[in-house]
């Protein structure tokens, strides 16, 4: 599967059901603040996808754009301890969610997991 492909994020989107074309633009959109810049919207009303491993399982997190994610409150809400909380690095999240980190999406993953 090329890291670039959308098919499978398409087809999940369609699946649900939900009519929201995927666009793709010439510009980096890689960051949320090029993301925002690049369809010129405010930082806040981009989402990102970060790939974090809790007690060594895979967790996506949605945050605003203009917000940094706190690993004590993903802890607390698992349950686990704050060190049982790590961003997944570069590697991991290919393998978890079949996209580099960058360009991971909310759906639409290379393995289906429960978060």
């Amino acid at each position: 599967m090329s890291l670039l492909n959308t098919g499978h994020v398409q087809a999940a989107l369609d699946t649900l059901g939900l009519d929201i074309p995927i666009r793709q633009y010439n510009k980096s959109t890689v960051t949320a603040p090029e993301a925002a810049a690049c369809i010129g919207t405010e930082l806040g009303s981009i989402v990102k996808s970060l790939c974090f491993l809790v007690n060594d399982q895979p967790v996506i997190v949605l945050a605003a754009g203009d917000q940094r994610v706190d690993n004590r409150k993903i802890a607390a809400y698992y349950g686990a301890g704050r060190k049982r909380v790590k961003m997944a690095n570069a590697d991991q999240t290919v393998a978890i969610t079949g996209y580099a980190i960058g360009s991971v999406h909310p759906l639409g993953h290379r393995k289906q997991h429960r978060y």
